[in-house]
């Protein structure tokens, strides 16, 4: 059995925000579901050990299989280890994890667990080109652990050490037990250091298997906004290079942001700047072109997203344009071989198959036929200053630049709306239908002047 104690009590005071330091987000995820996330599959148990944060943190995160253990006053790593002492089994492996190092690998954690079941101890270090702040490894002439020496406690010789403890260890639970219950604030913070039972395993025999981390991004800790945007910049290039690994095209990883799921057909190319939000599903041949904000949204097979466009909760066909500055709102439907053109808005409407709102439009709360042809300038009227209505334009309707269509109201198949009318009642099939008054010129009028 494996168990998990996830550290998440610390008040994050260099991040100078009201918000607990664990729920701030990479790609649009709380730093603390990251590590869950990643340990998930390789445990029973997650003891997510929490402080003056408890309530906001509970109230964020939900899992099954979360334990939450109160650390009432925070007196270093190995002091939180201990409050979940009470939940560790003694044949367990209890993996140690930070919910402040959100970027830790699924696979990581798995070497690192089976490394422990042949030892009952394992530990993951990295090397980093400037170890300041960190704690070192200290290993004998045989290459083994020894110890570690955290930053302020060591000596000239061991600051030069470019290997440090990342603190992320997987320990049996009878050893991590003996250990912490010896645990004493022997230094200059009065604090109880985790990593003060190394040096009590290797006195005991206990043979410490080590495990180098590639990356060191997985292992990175977060304490400030900095090293968030860091930690938030690693995190897309990793997901970008993994998706241009099963074929995406992506003009530049440096300027790619997934905050959420993507799956994606063969030969789709992603433009500079596109954000994707929650889960969004790209057909064969998709093009999305610079600053456009994908969220929930489903995109068919050879359809452009021209750019500056905004996608929200919505589906679009196959064979279809969308934009430049077009937005699309949530529970929208679009049709195969339909267009919608720049600076046109849809909210809450279906447009069928080959229809096409090219310029300036707002088409709310409407249901759109087949081969339906609407003008620059055309607003459905759907909002009445108390409740919503539908408009309904039925199959081959064209309707004229600048109209209004004030619904609830219904344009009749193959019917024509002249430019410029305000229609307020239904439109029959095959007619042209239209409202304007005749021109006139007021001979006596004069333009006001600015006083």
């Amino acid at each position: 059995m494996n168990t998990a104690i996830i550290l998440a009590a610390g008040q994050g005071t260099r991040m100078k925000s009201q918000t607990s330091k664990v729920l701030h987000k990479v790609g649009n995820k709380y730093l603390l579901q990251h590590v869950i996330d990643a340990s998930h599959n390789h445990v029973e148990t997650l003891n997510v050990i929490i402080g003056d944060n408890s309530q906001s943190v509970k109230a964020a995160v939900k899992d099954s299989k979360i334990n939450w253990v109160l650390q009432k006053k925070q007196l270093g790593t190995g002091h939180a280890v201990q409050q979940a002492i009470p939940f560790i089994e003694d044949k367990s492996i209890c993996l140690i994890l930070y919910a402040d190092v959100p970027l830790i690998e699924s696979q990581t954690i798995e070497e690192l667990i089976n490394k422990a079941h042949s030892t009952g101890f394992s530990l993951l270090s990295v090397v980093l080109e400037d170890p300041f702040g960190y704690g070192r490894i200290i290993r004998d002439s045989n290459g083994l652990i020894q110890s570690i020496v955290e930053q302020k406690d060591a000596s000239k010789a061991e600051l030069k050490i470019k290997e440090i403890n990342t603190g992320i260890m997987a320990v049996k639970g009878s050893l991590l037990k003996k250990y912490l219950s010896e645990l004493k604030p022997n230094n200059s913070q009065g604090e109880f250091y985790l990593t003060d039972i190394i040096e009590k395993a290797v006195k005991d025999n206990v043979s410490i298997a080590s495990f180098k981390c590639e990356n060191k991004s997985e292992v990175m800790g977060i304490n400030d906004k900095k090293q968030l945007s860091q930690a938030e910049r690693d995190y897309q290039l990793n997901l970008a290079q993994g998706f241009m690994s099963k074929g995406l095209t992506i003009m530049d990883q440096s300027r790619f942001d997934c905050r959420g799921n993507l799956n994606f057909g063969n030969d789709c190319i992603i433009d500079i700047n596109v954000v994707f939000e929650g889960d969004n599903d790209l057909g064969n041949n998709v093009v999305i072109s610079p600053n456009c904000i994908i969220k929930n949204a489903k995109i068919g097979d050879n359809t452009q997203i021209l750019a500056n466009s905004i996608i929200e909760n919505s589906s679009i066909g196959s064979n279809s344009s969308i934009g430049p500055f077009a937005r699309i709102r949530p529970d929208t439907h679009i049709g195969n071989h339909s267009k919608i053109g720049n600076f046109v808005e849809v909210k809450k409407s279906s447009i069928l198959n080959n229809s096409k709102v090219s310029h300036l439009s707002y088409i709310g709360d409407s249901k759109i036929g087949n081969d339906v042809n609407v003008g620059a300038g055309v607003i459905t009227c759907n909002y009445d200053g108390s409740n919503k209505h539908q408009t309904e334009i039925k199959d081959g309707a064209f309707i004229g630049s600048n109209s209004q269509l004030v619904a609830p109201v219904t344009i009749g198949k193959n019917a024509t709306i002249g430019a410029g009318s305000t229609i307020t009642q239904n439109a029959p099939d095959n007619k042209l239908t239209l409202s304007r008054n005749k021109q006139s010129t007021i001979e006596k009028w004069k333009r006001r002047k600015k006083k």
